[in-house]
């Protein structure tokens, strides 16, 4: 599946926003350079890693998607596979202690540590008083200082220290400003009390109040393999383990793959994975030996068993995550609700992580996985295409040669992928139609108002030859490749919108096959469907010897919208037919009324490339003008009014007046809610770098923006390009 697939997959199904998707569209750092620079020092660049996600988790009865960032592959779908296992076993079951983080004060120059210690235990009430008079907003979201403890240790040179600890609840963040804070707000006191010195007041990494647990079973059945059998699988697992806990050198590589899991999803939601490392690890030898983090055994009915328990502190709020538009997604995608949810969440992650690396290796062997991860490399150095990557890798791995020489042969030799442009065809009849931008009079022209609107030319070239039945059509812009034959399946989509045109001219019972290039995306309001859809028209009529006249195919087109979107205005479909700037409305006598330009108008379009639904957001306008009928028939009045003062403007080149014509229509697209925070972010773009008016353009819901820029075409086409959006210019 295309990376874009995936990514609108997640916005069907509920997991990302129209803006969080249109961030990771655009193909760029999640982290903006300007953004980078304020956090740390010197910066020169963002350094990328990939952000996958891993399905099929059930923790706590509840579903989850979860962020991962990581750059060895196949951790993202050994992680997924093992929760698949685990929850047909009935899934992962987590908890938490209070989310507590450690601050100590440490104190030298201390001539007796008892008295010392009585000292601050005879304090503790006004000492966290003190603490939480640093935070009380903190206090007040039910946080806080809530207890305190004391250690003496004998420095090399002899002499003693007392150490404080406080423990503080940080409530949904990680917390370590809050500590810092509270530690130097009672270090005055603490020196008072012990007539020593503060020298270190700071928080621990070893939040060992803070520990999380995560625990599995998984039936014998499920670890049944073509190869091993479940009795194998689970007590070489179990092996595995009690060989971890016994050398620290099998450990600390059991261990590693634990946090494979952990340290990406911290990185993925913006958490200070360095410090859950320090902690864990810490937490991996307090018994005195450096050990196994899981446990792994046999139930009494012959289930295996297995536990992890870690300190894990980690945040939802603060730090990092408010500016790093990165971690918001990444815990967008989680949909946790507190930080001790996500805290239960990653110790499943890595319990998962754990079983998928002890049941690799007690079965086929990880180097597998280690092969690919070094196929890839080779891959990559070698400069091997986006397109052949795979075949590449896979090819290599089966020669045994992962070698660079063996990765350029390949690609030489290679056959085109899938998914690669088709050839031309032969004998093929071509046709071509124009997209659309609509200027003022978006939703009101359903409502029977006035529409502006200009063609973009050329938007999308239909390409059709005949073959023997059925039909195929290939759209590479749009990701569309389908077979259809009659009698088989219902066509969908693109498909059902030719199988129209064929009922309509009386060819389906014949087999075509049909090749569309575009120049716009398809879903992002620039008329793609209409476009495709007259150009087919035309390409149909030009390899028959049928003669139908612009007004025949503009009828015919609009039956083709109204299957696409249900209930189109038709605008659409006759700036794809008739490609001419036009003042439009559906009512008979104005149903085109072009306008003659004195010249190509300053225009800038940009898209979001989200996709959007016409018919949904026509839908949506509908439901709410039935609810308030009186309210949107003056607003869509007011449209209207404005569309016409548009068009003069526009036929008179009055720049300024139709710029502030389409800054308010956009305010009244706004108030009828088809805008969105991406849309209103490119327009914002626009706007600042000159652009005279700047508004949505289509249905919204996504999709695109139109700028009226005299004079600022490049500069503002610039800013726009920048940011990472696409780019069209009205000719």
């Amino acid at each position: 599946m295309p990376v874009d697939d995936r990514i609108q997959a997640l916005v069907d199904r509920g997991f990302l926003g129209v803006e969080e998707a249109a961030v990771l569209r655009r193909s760029e750092p999640l982290l903006p350079r300007p953004t980078a620079d304020r956090m740390i020092e010197n910066v020169i660049g963002v350094f990328g890693l990939p952000l996958g996600v891993a399905p099929n988790f059930l923790v706590n009865d509840r579903d989850y998607l979860v962020p991962m960032v990581v750059e060895e592959p196949s951790i993202v779908a050994g992680v997924s596979g093992a929760a698949k296992v685990v929850r047909d076993s009935g899934g992962f079951h987590a908890t938490s202690s209070e989310p507590i983080l450690i601050g100590q004060v440490q104190v030298v120059g201390i001539e007796n540590p008892d008295e010392a210690v009585q000292s601050l235990f005879d304090a503790q009430k006004d000492l966290l008083h003190i603490a939480n008079e640093c935070h009380p907003n903190l206090v007040a979201r039910g946080g806080g200082a809530r207890r305190m403890e004391f250690f003496k240790y004998r420095l090399p040179d002899g002499d003693w220290t007392v150490v404080l600890h406080l423990l503080v609840n940080t409530c949904d963040a990680m917390g370590a400003n809050v500590v810092n804070t509270m530690c130097e707000g009672i270090a005055p006191a603490v020196e008072s009390l012990t007539n020593g010195n503060v020298v270190l007041r700071i928080l621990s990494n070893l939040a060992d109040q803070s520990i999380v647990s995560a625990k599995a079973r998984i039936s014998l059945a499920a670890l049944e393999g073509s190869a091993f059998s479940a009795e194998f699988v689970r007590d070489g697992i179990v092996l595995a383990n009690d060989f971890a806990v016994a050398d620290p050198y099998r450990a600390a590589t059991h261990n590693k793959g634990i946090m494979n899991g952990i340290d990406a999803v911290a990185i993925a939601t913006g958490n200070d994975w360095r410090a859950i490392e320090a902690g864990v690890h810490a937490y991996a030898v307090k018994g005195g030996a450096y050990r196994s983090l899981t446990d792994w055994s046999v139930a009494d009915n012959g289930d295996l068993v297995g536990e992890l328990s870690i300190p894990l502190k980690v945040g939802i709020v603060g730090g990092s995550l408010s500016s790093n538009p990165g971690a918001r997604i990444g815990l967008a995608l989680t949909g946790v609700e507190s930080a001790s949810e996500l805290a239960q969440l990653m110790a499943a992650i890595g319990l998962a992580q754990n079983f998928a690396a002890l049941r690799a290796l007690v079965t086929d062997g990880i180097q597998k996985g280690h092969m690919r991860l070094h196929a890839r490399s080779v891959a990559a150095s070698a400069n091997v295409p986006e397109a052949l990557f795979d075949q590449v890798v896979n090819e290599m791995i089966d020669s045994g040669d992962i070698k660079t020489w063996k990765a350029e042969e390949l690609t030489r030799t290679a056959a085109p992928p899938a998914d690669a442009a088709p050839a031309p065809l032969e004998n093929a009849a071509t046709g071509e139609a124009c997209g659309k931008v609509i200027l003022l009079g978006e939703h009101a022209v359903v409502y029977d108002r006035h529409a502006l609107a200009l063609p973009l030319p050329g938007a999308v070239k239909v390409e059709i030859a005949e073959r023997e039945s059925g039909m195929n059509l290939v759209v590479p812009d749009w990701d569309i490749a389908d077979d259809w034959i009659a009698g088989g399946k219902v066509p969908e989509g693109a498909a059902a919108v030719i199988s129209l045109i064929m009922q309509a001219l009386e060819v389906d019972h014949r087999g075509f096959d049909i090749r569309v290039s575009s120049k716009i995306p398809i879903g992002v309001g620039l008329g793609s469907s209409a476009a495709f859809a007259v150009a087919s028209i035309r390409a149909f009529c030009s390899l028959l010897g049928i003669t139908r006249t612009d007004i025949e195919t503009d009828r015919l087109a609009f039956r083709c919208e109204k299957l696409t979107h249900g209930n189109p205005s038709g605008v659409d479909n006759n700036l794809a037919t008739f490609g001419e700037p036009v003042l439009y409305s559906r009512t008979a006598g104005t149903r085109t009324r072009p306008i003659a330009l004195r010249e190509a108008p300053p225009i800038v379009v940009a898209s979001s490339g989200v996709r959007g639904s016409t018919l949904a957001m026509v839908e949506g306008v509908r439901r709410r003008f039935d609810k308030n009928e009186a309210l949107y028939t003056t607003l869509f009045d007011e449209i209207d009014e404005m569309a016409v003062a548009g068009a003069t403007a526009l036929r008179e080149g009055d720049y300024e007046l139709l710029g502030a014509l389409m800054n308010v229509c956009h305010g009244y697209l706004n108030a009828i809610e088809v805008s969105t925070p991406e849309l209103e972010t490119m327009i914002g773009i626009a706007r600042e770098a000159g652009a005279a008016g700047a508004k949505l353009t289509g249905a919204g819901g996504g999709g695109s923006i139109v700028a009226l820029c005299p004079g600022k075409v490049d500069v503002v086409a610039d800013a726009l390009a920048q940011s990472g959006y696409d780019i069209y210019r009205v000719q």
